[in-house]
């Protein structure tokens, strides 16, 4: 029986030594054949460790079998982060998106079930540390001790090694079965590691040149004055909701029906393409990119960007006169860069929307409340001052498992109405087992918002609103299927044909939604152009 445990147990561990060693960094459509390779680095460290006396093999066993488990660690953060954001992890700066992953978890699925997760998760991190360490002391101590058989078998499995080598075998395309992927991992995220150093400190260098961080108020934004200036981000509001996808139609029917509404109205509409910093989630980069006009695709840079003084649009808008808001209503604390970063005179969260209503998945408030309250606290104010606000509509945020229904505008109250209204609801993981479920799901909540925003504007009474609409970021892997892009639509819209006129240059097409010709363009450029465009002048 000890004999039989003994080799159950040394068996196991040559399959996570193996695994870990060979284990793609990339799991999209990666199958169990995937790991059919030699691995030479197991070899080497193998026969290293025979040679070497108890005390050097097991120090040995234990470091490698640590790098072992750092290895498989960094290899499963890769697979996360191109299946939730799209991009691989990176170990400069993506460990401080701990708390804030734990807060939109809480947000999102609720506090306990949150809290399980991240505890699960927790464990998963500790075997993943530990039991490559155990198993590693394992195969070397069963390898020193039948010193002879092992020898025999590394040189066997060296001399197969070399031969398909030589012969390029591969059960994959582009991954041969003499493998030495490990090596190259290190290797590469080693070099990964010194660009993304060297490129903080290059965006620390951007940061310092600024070209309108000097201008005076009235040599700012002259082109827009006595205009009320809206600046609205809709959740996840992608390409995939507008082109080629299954529910791309649905969501086109509305663009076009609120063209329409739009020019009933008497407003005009133009749209483009922007390259969106960030994907699936972490929202503020792209909301910082786009007013601070610097490319801000990670926290390390978002945290540095806050405390940088960077001149933004609000703080343009601010300067020139204007009255600057923000509307958040998923935030639920104090945000310091409110202040700091953007310079708001006013923001709005889940705490003082005055709404009373349940909540919708992640949305805690329904958008169409979001605008009306932004309507009654802001832009029906006597003897105001014209207003600058950006607004994040987020019924559109994942998870999608609980969509609101428009509502008469004189009957939203404080939300309350909301609670007599049925709305058909899902779990997450329902929804998120049955992707062309999740998808139909998704363009529901967008055409929701945008619905929403059409028939806002149709019955606002302010002529002078000029509004910048578009998305933050595409949705989830699960809505965009592999290898999307990261463009976004953006619009802008207003009734006075002038603000169409400085903008003139830009290339954008008429209506709300724009096709595969419509101009592209980085996120980041679009503070400078738009500052320029409406009258702004670099200082000196």
């Amino acid at each position: 029986m000890r004999i039989a445990l003994g080799v159950v147990l040394t068996t196991l561990a040559l399959l996570v030594v193996w695994a870990a060693l060979v284990a793609p960094d990339n799991l999209r459509g990666a199958g169990l054949d995937r790991f059919a390779r030699v691995p030479l680095e197991g070899i080497a460290i193998v026969a290293l460790a025979i040679v070497l006396p108890r005390t050097g093999r097991r120090f040995l066993a234990a470091l490698l079998g640590f790098v072992l488990g750092l290895l498989l660690l960094v290899k499963l953060l890769d697979t996360g982060f191109l299946a939730g954001f799209d991009r691989r992890f990176n170990p400069v700066e993506d460990w401080s998106y701990t708390s804030l992953g734990i807060e939109t978890l809480r947000d999102t699925i609720g506090r306990t079930q949150a809290y399980l997760l991240v505890a699960a998760i927790v464990l998963v991190i500790v075997l993943v540390l530990v039991v490559p360490v155990l198993a590693m002391v394992r195969v070397t101590k069963v390898a020193a001790r039948h010193r002879r058989w092992s020898l025999g078998i590394l040189a066997a499995l060296a001399m197969a090694w070399g031969i398909l080598w030589i012969a390029g075998a591969q059960v994959v395309a582009g991954a041969p079965v003499a493998s030495t992927s490990a090596a190259y991992f290190v290797a590469h995220e080693g070099q990964s590691v010194q660009v993304d150093l060297r490129a903080r400190a290059a965006f620390g260098r951007d940061l310092g040149h600024d070209r309108f961080r000097a201008t005076p108020g009235n040599q700012l934004l002259t082109g827009l004055r006595g205009k009320d200036v809206m600046l609205v981000f809709v959740e996840s509001y992608g390409k995939v909701a507008v082109q080629g996808s299954a529910f791309s139609p649905a969501v086109d029917q509305v663009l076009d029906q609120g063209t329409q509404q739009l020019q009933n109205a008497g407003y005009t509409s133009r749209s483009a393409w922007l390259t969106s910093p960030t994907f699936g989630g972490i929202s503020w980069l792209a909301h910082s990119t786009m007013q601070s006009g610097v490319w801000t695709d990670g926290q390390g840079r978002y945290d540095k960007l806050v405390t940088s003084g960077r001149f933004t649009l609000s703080k343009a808008f601010k300067r020139a006169g204007w009255r600057t808001v923000d509307v958040a209503p998923a935030q639920s604390r104090n945000w310091p860069e409110g202040f700091l970063l953007y310079g708001y005179d006013k923001v709005y969260d889940r705490r003082n929307l005055g709404y009373r209503g349940p909540g919708f998945s992640y949305a805690p408030m329904p958008d169409q409340f979001v605008l009306n309250a932004f309507q009654k606290n802001e832009l029906s104010a006597p003897n105001r001052k014209p207003l600058f606000a950006e607004l994040d509509l987020v019924s559109s945020h994942t998870p999608w498992t609980k969509i609101p229904q428009m509502v008469p505008w004189n009957q939203l109250g404080d939300g309350t109405i909301f609670n007599s209204i049925p709305v058909s609801k899902i779990s997450r993981a329902a929804l998120f087992n049955d992707p062309p479920k999740a998808r139909q799901a998704y363009g529901q909540s967008v055409r929701y918002t945008m619905t929403a925003l059409f028939s806002f504007l149709q019955q606002s009474q302010d002529p002078n609103l000029v509004l910048v609409v578009l998305g933050d970021h595409q949705p989830s892997a699960i809505i965009t299927g592999p290898a999307p892009s990261h463009d976004v639509p953006v619009s802008v819209i207003s009734k006075d044909p002038k603000v169409f006129q400085q903008i003139d240059g830009w290339g954008w097409q008429n209506g709300m939604r724009p096709d595969a010709a419509a101009p592209v363009a980085p996120m980041s450029v679009f503070r400078d152009r738009f500052l320029t465009a409406f009258g702004s002048q670099p200082a000196s």
